[in-house]
């Protein structure tokens, strides 16, 4: 897998970022952050001048420390991670935004200052303890990170019943263990979470129920495998929901020890390759402005399902 020199540099508090390379076709750049990290107060001052006043009015209003820190977090990972693929030509304060119709963030790019924009797509997830955004060219993108130690209110089987596929909850219900059936649970519910965000049409639009993430084995039939992990992930829609399109691929890893990341991007259907069913994927930890790790290949990233191992 190809790393820029700059990917293993650390450098200390300053304005500037390192740019990084467009991804190429089948291939997502993947940027975390963990909240815990960002301990400095006047680090996080400088953060509050890239946002837009709309976003400093948002985080603002955060009462709690905490919150009020991972709000500023997420809008400065998004605004950093997307600046970075300009070449310097744009800083993370300029950047605009709009949003579709269901509300799904894009960036509006200001011809008068960038005339030949990227055609990058991107999406953001987080949690308590992570927030990570996702970049592609040309495909649109979901991802969805959840904590491998998230706790379910409910029972797992009633709560998949409720929300998931009859297929789905009945995969889920082939787990005696069940701390195992939590884990392939919460893989399943990330695969899901990708899908709708992809889509950009929001849960009301693509309800959980509506479609089914199929798990096939080397020999193709589908839900016979043992877990996610032995798996290969294809996508079916259901009855009068055929209207959601399956032109779609998936990869599932575990991330930073902590966390499964899921990622949902579409397919090139333009290339008649078995090896568009597997994702390429460079990943970075960073804390904007003062250190960037690549991390793929590392503990950091471990791939579980639809990655490519170049």
């Amino acid at each position: 897998m190809q790393a820029n020199f700059f990917a293993r540099r650390f450098y200390g508090p300053s304005t500037s970022l390192a740019p990084v390379v467009l991804p190429s076709p089948r291939e997502t750049h993947f940027w975390y952050i963990l909240p815990d990290e960002v301990h400095n107060e006047s680090l996080l001052k400088q953060y509050m001048t890239v946002l837009s006043p709309c976003e400093r009015d948002y985080a603002n209003c955060i009462r709690e420390d905490d919150l009020k820190k991972k709000a500023i977090l997420a809008r400065v990972l998004v605004r950093t991670t997307l600046a970075r693929y300009t070449g310097s030509q744009l800083s993370p304060h300029s950047l605009k935004f709009r949003k579709n119709i269901f509300g799904k963030p894009e960036v509006l790019w200001q011809l008068d200052k960038y005339q030949n924009p990227p055609l990058l797509h991107f999406n953001i997830s987080h949690t308590p303890s992570l927030i990570a955004c996702g970049v592609t060219t040309e495909a649109q993108i979901g991802i969805d990170v959840e904590e491998k130690q998230r706790k379910i209110k409910n029972n797992v089987a009633a709560f998949a019943r409720r929300y998931f596929s009859p297929q789905e909850a009945e995969f889920l219900n082939t787990f005696s263990n069940p701390e195992i059936q939590r884990q392939e649970f919460i893989k399943m519910w990330t695969l899901k979470e990708a899908y709708v965000k992809a889509l950009g049409r929001g849960f009301s639009a693509a309800p959980f129920q509506t479609f089914n993430i199929q798990l096939k084995t080397d020999g193709g039939k589908k839900n016979q495998a043992k877990s996610i992990s032995d798996a290969k992930i294809v996508l079916e829609t259901r009855g009068e929901h055929e209207d959601l399109t399956t032109n779609w691929q998936f990869a599932l890893f575990q991330l930073a020890g902590s966390h499964y990341a899921a990622i949902c991007v579409e397919k090139d259907t333009s290339i008649d390759n078995k090896e568009t069913d597997l994702l390429r994927l460079q990943a970075w930890r960073t804390i904007p402005f003062v250190k960037d790790e690549y991390v793929s290949g590392t503990n950091a990233v471990m791939p579980i399902s639809g990655l490519s191992g170049d």
